[in-house]
């Protein structure tokens, strides 16, 4: 199905869908965390090197996710800002116990 969307509000419930797996959503979850690790450390340092690792670590364990618990294309490849929008609004969601990784 090729949907559209006019809107991040439009858009996350079919971001939420792609994400039902609690494992896929950990793994989510996890690069996240290791991304903002990484951007601390980097900062904190001045070691700018590191930033090359944010996308690996954060496409890393999302397309992990996807391949092997989801089994479904990640929406970064039809929409790539609000995906990556999606992803940290539902770390977010994820921190403060609205959707469950368990």
């Amino acid at each position: 199905m090729n949907k559209r969307f006019t809107s991040f509000s439009q858009f996350y419930p079919y971001y939420l869908e792609e994400h039902q797996h609690p494992r896929c959503r950990l793994l989510h979850f996890i690069g996240s965390s290791l991304v903002l690790a990484v951007i601390a450390y980097a900062l904190l340092s001045q070691a700018w090197v590191w930033l090359w690792l944010v996308p690996v670590i954060g496409y890393g364990f999302a397309w992990t996710g996807h391949f092997f618990y989801e089994h479904n294309k990640p929406a970064t490849f039809k929409y790539p800002l609000y995906s990556l929008i999606g992803d940290w609004v539902m770390f977010k969601d994820i921190l403060v116990g609205k959707i469950s990784i368990k």
